[in-house]
């Protein structure tokens, strides 16, 4: 008998909990840190300093998924002389609330992130931070670090500047409701009509993101529509699996945090400061990303090149829009994941392959990332004129930790979807599906069934098989509380 809504809900939380304690995260905040949260006074704006300006005047918004309540970025854009736009991004500033030692700084330097599973999300900080006084919510006065940018005619930043600022969130705006107004699909979203000027303010900020976005893609970054699947709850229970897929809203917002994630990285660099980077190195397989390339009749060149990369998934995707998906995992897989390291002054960085961009850094997700509450403590520091709060030694290791801390919460996020979905495919052991490839090595062979989304171990007939290679196969099994989900190949 299948299991009920209130024990589908409780049995995935305690997946969750489980799969966080096994990886070495903090399902729960001390009872010293919740209690230092609920110390945290309100903002009183007349204490500020004088180095904090006052920008709570402009038509600052948010844009963000339906359900996000921890809100670390507002936008504004300006219109300058010539064909220049201004473009300003707030974050929330998060290091004022955080002392570095303190009992909330410790959870959250030990998770390193907050963790989203279907039946809740384990926050680095405590909510009456995260989702209160440190999120940027509308209708409140709050306090960011502002980058403000001036994107050329060209797309390039012509000029770039960081400081401490007072904002409120005018409008808080969704992904999907925007999109679909942006592309003339759908009716101007209602909280953008009840603040005048907005809609212009909106249409502006989309003109300065396209912009942006055709440099890099000039330069080589990579156009990937990998579209995700997320397990929906309603009533406590999983309802269905729900594509999660890109649009020009989450592209416009994309576009304006890589902008400000350089700028802060150059700021830095500027300033003589050590800073946390984010890179993806060369594909650690690149010989099969051109072997996949060779399948569909282009070559690409024997050593990685992005702007070839580039080039090539621009024509697969006008070629084949339904299968680019499936296309854009495969390469993302065959890449290899991203990872912090420490830039210092003068030295080469890595960079980042798919961005295209040698000086990226992350800094504009504060309440939900622990390198970006590091970068704003190098920040506040340099502006404050003080030396950086981290020697190099110390920031590598804090690099190491962040990226294996991440990798263990993805892990988690990957197990509990995939408990989720077995939920839901109990009934389905024996149905047959058509699959790609997505993880081969010794280890084992993962697929992804193309339409459903689901990824799962192809424990019989995986020989001879690489990423990116179809298949049809049959579902011969599930462990909800492991979350495994285990196929056989069918056919050749």
């Amino acid at each position: 008998m299948p299991p009920s809504a209130a024990e589908q809900h409780t049995d995935l939380e305690a997946i969750a909990r489980r799969a966080m304690e096994e990886r070495g995260l903090l399902p729960d905040f001390s009872p010293e840190a919740l209690a230092e949260a609920e110390a945290v006074p309100e903002i009183d704006g007349s204490s500020l300093s004088g180095s904090v300006r006052d920008l709570r005047d402009l038509l600052w918004c948010s844009i963000d998924n339906d359900s996000s309540r921890d809100l670390d970025q507002l936008t504004v854009a300006e219109d300058i002389a010539g064909e220049a736009i201004r473009i300003l991004v707030a974050v929330a500033d998060v290091e004022t609330r955080v002392p570095e030692g303190s009992a909330i700084d410790r959870h959250a330097r030990h998770n390193t992130t907050s963790v989203y599973t279907p039946p809740r999300t384990f926050h680095m900080l405590p909510e009456r931070l995260s989702t209160g006084l440190t999120s940027l919510n509308e209708g409140e006065d709050r306090l960011a670090v502002v980058v403000d940018m001036v994107v050329a005619g060209d797309g390039s930043i012509a000029e770039a500047d960081l400081y401490p600022a007072q904002v409120h969130n005018r409008a808080k705006l969704t992904y999907d409701a925007v999109a679909l107004w942006l592309e003339g699909e759908g009716p101007m979203p209602d909280r953008m009509a009840d603040v005048p000027g907005l809609d212009e303010q909106i249409r502006l900020q989309d003109k300065a993101a396209q912009r942006l976005r055709r440099l890099r893609h000039l330069r080589g970054a990579l156009d990937i529509r990998r579209n995700e699947v997320r397990p929906v709850m309603d009533g406590g229970r999983v309802a269905r699996l729900e594509e999660d897929a890109g649009n020009r809203a989450k592209e416009l917002i994309q576009d304006f945090m890589i902008a400000a994630n350089g700028s802060t990285a150059r700021f830095l660099e500027g300033r003589g400061f050590p800073s946390l980077r984010r890179v993806v190195r060369n594909p650690r397989r690149w010989e099969r990303i051109v072997e996949l390339a060779a399948g569909l009749g282009e070559a690409l060149p024997d050593d990685p090149d992005s702007r070839a990369l580039s080039g090539f998934l621009a024509r697969r995707r006008k070629a084949d829009p339904e299968g680019y998906s499936d296309l854009s995992l495969a390469v993302v897989k065959l890449i290899g994941s991203g990872e912090y390291t420490v830039d210092l002054p003068d030295a080469p960085a890595p960079g980042h392959f798919g961005l295209a961009v040698e000086d990226y850094t992350h800094a504009t997700a504060p309440n939900r990332r622990y390198p970006d509450l590091l970068t704003h403590r190098l920040l506040k520091a340099a502006l404050a004129g003080r030396s950086a709060p981290y020697p190099p030694e110390e920031l590598q290791k804090l690099a190491r930790h962040c990226t294996e801390q991440e990798n263990n919460a993805q892990k988690v996020e990957r197990q509990v979807r995939k408990s989720a979905a077995a939920l839901l495919l109990v009934d389905r052991v024996g149905d047959r599906f058509e699959a790609i490839v997505t993880g081969a090595s010794e280890k084992g062979t993962w697929v992804r069934l193309c339409r459903l989304g689901v990824e799962g171990r192809l424990e019989r007939g995986f020989r001879g098989l690489d990423v990116g290679d179809r298949l049809s196969v049959e579902l011969i099994g599930l462990d909800v509380e492991r979350g495994y989900i285990d196929f056989a190949r069918v056919g050749r």
